[in-house]
């Protein structure tokens, strides 16, 4: 019988097994001012605990009801990987998730973040947090912890997933959207900041077949490159939102209803907020949509009706408003740094019938006009 050799009586250590503890250590050091740069009232703890605390009194809520939403940032994130253009990603994983909190008249209160790679590079790591906590203070939110989780064998060297998960509180009995939507009310659209982060696959599939290098220069925006400007970041739009909702006579007064346009675009996301008694008109000739839009409709032959059940088509927002305040609506959006259009309005029930995103089936969305793209 052979004896062992020394390399075989050796002790194997998780290091040499692809997982750096010591990495992990140095990156919640190097990640931990930039937490505590988000901090606001209700947070007040540091990292490194088992779980984040926040103090629901202590941010001044009475009887809140806590509203929670998760999200990642799709095949977007290959972009980023594939050309280590890491800094405004985390700006996206936050957006969608707090975008879909405002909806509900929710104002963000917390933010955690799960980063998963196969191999620990601390700076890279830390880039990504960077912009996770830029997106938490545009929401006005803390980040209070996360999860990292080195996996070799699960993901390829380079490559890492984002998922965030953040919570959100609204006062009892001012949740949004309201039932008391009806015919004449106005759609005010919210512009996007360009594809925000869905859509991606057919974006990335356009991209090869078009041949487009990812440093090559962008065929719809001057001075960028391709990569550049598909991660240009999702709008944030919780700051304006909540404080319009406050100027115009809180969760009761003038807006009733806020649709976040992500997977599915306007033809899947309005129905969501609207009761079966009544439908909505979009009239597509009231804002222009971003020069990507048009690239992508013209490199993938795509027409209207699958252009607007696929990505935002420059409408990352809808808010619905009382007909004789929404002048009042639009005021206060532009002075909190939005630029608001009238975009349609909600009409009695007719047309046809759709499934609207986990709700079941409502009127679909009408639509006068066709898509304008910006040159």
């Amino acid at each position: 019988m052979t004896e062992p050799g020394p390399e075989r009586n050796r002790g194997l250590t998780y290091r040499e097994a692809g997982v750096d503890i010591d990495a992990g250590n140095r990156l919640v050091a190097a990640i931990k001012p930039l937490a505590q740069a988000t901090r606001r009232a209700g947070a007040d703890t540091d990292l490194g605990g088992f779980g984040g605390l926040f103090d629901l009194r202590g941010a001044g809520y009475r009887d809140p009801i806590l509203v929670s939403a998760t999200d990642g940032v799709g095949t977007k994130l290959k972009i980023a990987i594939d050309t280590g253009q890491h800094a405004t990603i985390g700006i996206d994983l936050v957006a969608m998730c707090v975008n879909d909190l405002v909806v509900q008249g929710a104002e963000p209160l917390f933010f955690l973040d799960y980063f998963a790679c196969g191999k620990l590079d601390v700076e890279r790591a830390r880039t990504v947090v960077a912009g996770i906590a830029e997106g938490c203070r545009q929401a006005g939110c803390a980040l209070i912890g996360g999860e990292t989780a080195e996996m070799p064998g699960m993901y390829a060297s380079e490559d890492y997933d984002l998922a965030g998960f953040s919570v959100g509180a609204v006062e009892r009995g001012l949740i949004l959207p309201r039932n008391d939507l009806a015919e004449g009310d106005v759609l005010i659209g919210l512009a996007s900041s360009g594809v925000h982060s869905n859509g991606y696959s057919l974006v990335r599939k356009l991209v090869e077949n078009e041949g487009l290098a990812w440093d090559a220069p962008c065929p719809f925006e001057a001075g960028r490159t391709t990569a550049e400007a598909l991660l240009t970041p999702t709008r944030i739009y919780v700051k304006a939102i909540l404080a319009a909702i406050e100027a115009t006579g809180g969760p009761e007064g003038a807006i009733k209803a806020l649709a976040h346009i992500t997977g599915g675009g306007l033809t899947e996301n309005v129905p969501r907020v609207l009761p079966e008694t009544v439908a909505a008109r979009i009239d597509l000739a009231s804002f222009k949509a971003p020069p990507v839009f048009g690239w992508l409709a013209k490199a993938g032959g795509l027409d209207d009706t699958e252009m607007l059940k696929t990505f935002n088509c420059g409408i990352g927002m809808v808010v619905v408003a009382a007909k004789a305040e929404a002048n009042a609506v639009v005021q206060a959006l532009q002075e909190h740094g939005e630029a608001p259009a009238v975009i349609g309005e909600i009409t009695a029930p007719g047309g046809e019938r759709s499934e609207a995103k986990g709700k079941g089936t409502t009127w679909a969305v009408a639509y006068t006009g066709s898509l304008q793209f910006e040159t």
